[in-house]
């Protein structure tokens, strides 16, 4: 079993360190609950199984960090920042929910940091673990630094390891790093013991990318910080021992890409704009690979996941690859607005050491897939304002199901608000354009033949020269996730026809029971606030790991917008919707399948990243409608960078256009 190098063996030991109370009141120290280590300045990684048991009442409580090496010893003030946990009262935690990060308080504690892999691996075979145990020969409840061989001989599914049983793992030890001696990288960290047993568990540090957008973060700051070339503790540093091992096995020619020109490309990366959705990034790789990243890959969340995914074997293979791949994350990034001078110049330069001249073309020609370029238009294509009252007609279907039927039939009508067209109608004035008289309703798969000619001819006699009348859909929010924006009127399209309607106008979704209560003071307050701002902001609802409640709803800014990456019409969608509207909220995103899962997986970062790329593009609450008709027009020409948005369902209820209310005329007997 290869053992680590001296020099890297002291540095994880410096950036392992162990947590306990901070706000212990018996003699001598706190008792350590476990262990942990650094990732980047200020951030801790550890097992969430280690901080379940203090803070599942309170996840603000403060706590405390310690290692040997850190702040001479004396314990450092920390918090909570993020954990995976979908059900605190789960007995067992899954392997790929056991992981939270740690924040310390104080940002003036210098602290070393371990060297995470770019590479998406489940380690198999030999690692070095490292933890701190109770020292059980002292009074106190101090801890003690500990370190042993192991080797994973088996991968579960998903982020899952096991141990080989052939060591004893001390109390303690669990979050503690797992080193891989052959690379110098930090690959996993431990899990758990097996009881009155040899051997263990582990988690793959892969896992760490179920935590989005603070993978985000946190990755970008751990290679801003080692393309420092920091020495903090020991003297040495995690890059410099990586080159060595990669010079005791071959030869590192120009020809190679080595540990340090990954260090500069990592850097140079996590100063650029995140890529947004993962496909960006999958679709560079495989041109620069000429395939398609291994199915099973966890999501591509930064351009350093992409670059993990160049790698043939466990150490870089050739420097053109890599340089190929940096080309064009610079011109993606430039195509869209981003400064790339940095890498451009740095690429240039390391392309220069390599003699292979007749190469360089790989590098120096490399242009985007058709794909990735922006749209012609992208820029520059206007968002057409959604009429206020004044302004224009719209459209409004109200779908109301019939009482006490199921499956759920709706009754329909068709009404135009001709408010501030020219002609015989006056400001305000409404008409119903058609109905349905069945009596029995409609299926929701039936109501798209229903509605075909009615509603066909009576946006055919809106529509004008400009741009088409929007179109609402008034309905219970139980049926939120109605599919409306994905409905087709054509049978026979044009093959050049963008025919569904969310490609064609401006589509939204519209609370029918409001029609009851047009006054609602929430509602009115809300929505002159937002329709006021000029910059919007995203408010992911539930919280993650979070049951929805109302003080939350309640104290969201009046310029938020509530996003859901689950469906409103069941679980905590359903509760979240109800809440949101309750609350006065207008306006409202959510994915009408979500997943199927309790706890959010690596899609939902993509929609929540995707839908805060949206609002950053929107220059009023007015435009969000037609923006999101672009991006669905875009999807559906092939644009797959943007399919986090297809199931996007948009809320927009204007209190300033009521709907047209319930008759409450009686009818007459048949």
């Amino acid at each position: 079993m290869p053992e680590p190098a001296p020099r890297l063996d002291a540095l994880a030991q410096a950036a392992t360190v162990h947590i306990l109370a901070a706000d212990h009141d018996g003699a001598g120290d706190a008792p350590m609950w476990g262990s942990g280590f650094f990732v980047a300045p200020g951030w801790v990684l550890t097992c969430a199984h280690v901080l379940r048991p203090h803070l599942a009442r309170d996840r603000e409580r403060p706590f405390a960090v310690r290692g040997a090496d850190l702040n001479d010893g004396i314990p450092v003030a920390a918090r909570l920042a993020h954990w995976l946990l979908s059900d605190h009262e789960r007995p067992v935690v899954l392997p790929e929910e056991d992981l939270a990060l740690v924040r310390l308080l104080d940002d003036a504690v210098e602290h070393e940091c371990v060297w995470l892999a770019d590479r998406a691996v489940r380690p198999f075979g030999a690692v070095v673990a490292y933890g701190y145990r109770p020292d059980e020969n002292e009074a106190s409840a101090g801890a003690k630094p500990w370190s042993a061989d192991a080797e994973i001989n088996v991968r579960d599914d998903g982020a899952g390891l096991r141990f080989k049983p052939d060591i004893a793992f001390p109390k303690g030890v669990s979050g503690g790093p797992l080193l891989d001696p052959r690379t110098g990288a930090v690959v996993g960290l431990i899990k758990s013991r097996r009881k009155e047993r040899d051997g263990g568990m582990a988690v793959a540090t892969l896992a760490l990318r179920r935590f989005g957008a603070a993978y985000r973060e946190v990755t970008a700051a751990h290679d801003r910080w080692h393309g420092t070339v920091p020495r903090v503790i020991t003297g040495d540093n995690w890059i410099d021992e990586q080159q060595r091992l990669l010079g005791a096995g071959r030869h590192a020619g120009p020809e190679l890409w080595t540990p340090k020109d990954r260090r500069a490309a990592l850097a140079l990366l996590a100063r650029l704009p995140d890529p947004g959705a993962a496909p960006s990034v999958a679709k560079i790789v495989r041109k620069v690979r000429g395939r398609r990243p291994p199915g099973a890959a966890p999501a591509l969340l930064t351009w350093r996941d992409g670059h993990g995914l160049l790698y043939d074997g466990a150490l870089p293979e050739d420097a053109l690859t890599f340089l190929h791949y940096l080309r064009l994350v610079a011109a993606y990034v430039r195509s869209r607005g981003g400064d790339v001078q940095s890498l451009e110049a740095w690429v240039a330069e390391r392309l220069g050491q390599d003699d292979r001249t007749h190469l360089h073309a790989l590098v120096t020609d490399a242009r985007l897939p058709d794909e990735l370029r922006p749209d012609p238009g992208g820029p520059d294509r206007v968002a057409v304002p959604y009429p206020g009252p004044g302004e224009g007609p719209t459209v409004t279907v109200l779908l109301d199901p019939v009482i006490s039927v199921t499956p759920a039939r709706f009754h329909w009508q068709i009404w135009v608000n001709h408010s501030g067209t020219e002609g015989e109608f006056e400001h305000g004035d409404t008409e119903m354009a058609a109905e349905d008289y069945s009596g029995e309703g409609f299926l929701p798969a039936e109501l798209v033949q229903a509605l075909r000619a009615p509603l066909g001819r009576t946006l055919h006699r809106l529509d004008g020269e400009g741009a088409p009348v929007p179109l609402e859909f008034a309905l219970p929010a139980e049926h939120f996730d109605t599919q409306v924006h994905r409905w087709q009127f054509d049978d026979m399209a044009k093959l050049y026809a963008t025919e569904h309607l969310g490609t064609q106008r401006r589509v939204v979704l519209r609370d029918l029971a409001r029609r009851a209560h047009p006054d609602n003071p929430d509602w009115h307050e809300r929505w002159e606030a937002i329709a006021a701002a000029s910059e919007l902001a995203p408010a992911r609802v539930p919280e993650r790991d979070t049951r929805p409640q109302a003080r939350h709803f309640q104290k969201l800014p009046h310029t938020s917008i509530p996003v859901m990456c689950r469906p409103a019409g069941r679980g905590a969608g359903r509760d979240a919707m109800r809440l949101a509207l309750g609350s006065g909220h207008g306006v409202m995103l959510w994915h009408i399948e979500g997943h199927a899962t309790r706890g959010c997986q690596d899609s939902c970062e993509d929609l929540h990243a995707g839908v805060a790329r949206l609002l950053g593009q929107v220059g009023s609450v007015t435009e969000l409608p037609d923006v999101l008709r672009h991006i669905r027009q875009d999807i559906s020409r092939g644009r797959s960078d943007r399919r986090w948005a297809e199931p996007l369902a948009l809320l927009y209820d204007d209190p300033r256009r009521p709907l047209p209310p319930e008759d409450t005329m009686p009818a007459d007997s048949p």
